[in-house]
């Protein structure tokens, strides 16, 4: 089997080559990566669906994340990560679907763990609820939604807790109903300003597609 590499740039977004993903994180190379957020309408108001990373993920175990993300393998286009929604949740999307949030940046290091990555972010208008989604166990424990205004307002430290409503798997395979409060510490730690412009992306989203 191959190793899997990804390409490596230099701050300014300019290739310097290819490395493995292991070296890219141990060294704290920029890589660049997929990420699609769902956000989705239910009696009028809009909510954004977050995954449950699986707790054998060596990295932020059991946190909430993207719905669907992944990184760009180095003989991979930008239009090939909407391949991780399907590898991921099960659902098929197009990538004509998604609507662009363009490309952020949000150094997130975990002790030896360093993630630099250039995201290229997308927005999906799901119509389809989150027990629609066939999840990747390895990958993805559980689906869960929150309300997008008290999510942004989480963000924005107005809130000290958001309600949050959904599924988890166990090993079995056998899915147990989540509806519980969480703060901040239930979600991977990328900075508040980061999760405020992903927010703004999804009304953005909302607005572009009308409602």
């Amino acid at each position: 089997m191959n190793m899997e590499t990804l390409k490596v740039f230099n701050e300014h977004r300019q290739e310097t080559g290819v490395a493995s993903r292991e070296e890219v994180h141990q060294k704290g190379l920029w890589h660049e990566t997929f990420q699609c957020w769902f956000v989705s309408i239910e009696n009028g108001k809009p909510y954004v669906y977050l995954q449950k990373r699986s707790a054998t993920k060596q990295d932020f175990p059991n946190l909430f994340d993207i719905t669907a993300a992944g990184h760009l393998l180095s003989h991979e286009t930008l239009q090939d990560g909407v391949r991780e929604v399907e590898e991921e949740l099960g659902l098929y999307v197009s990538f004509d679907e998604l609507y662009s949030g363009g490309i952020k940046i949000d150094p997130v290091t975990l002790g030896n763990f360093v993630d630099r990555e250039f995201a290229h972010v997308f927005i999906y208008n799901c119509k389809k609820d989150l027990h629609d989604f066939t999840l990747q166990q390895e990958e993805v424990s559980g689906m869960i939604k929150v309300e997008l205004s008290e999510f942004n307002q989480l963000w924005e430290e107005k809130l000290d807790q958001v309600r949050i409503t959904g599924f988890v798997v166990d090993e079995e395979g056998k899915a147990e109903e989540l509806d519980e409060w969480v703060g901040t510490d239930a979600f991977v730690p990328h900075s508040k300003e980061y999760y405020q412009e992903i927010v703004q992306d999804m009304y953005d989203c909302l607005e572009d597609n009308g409602k």
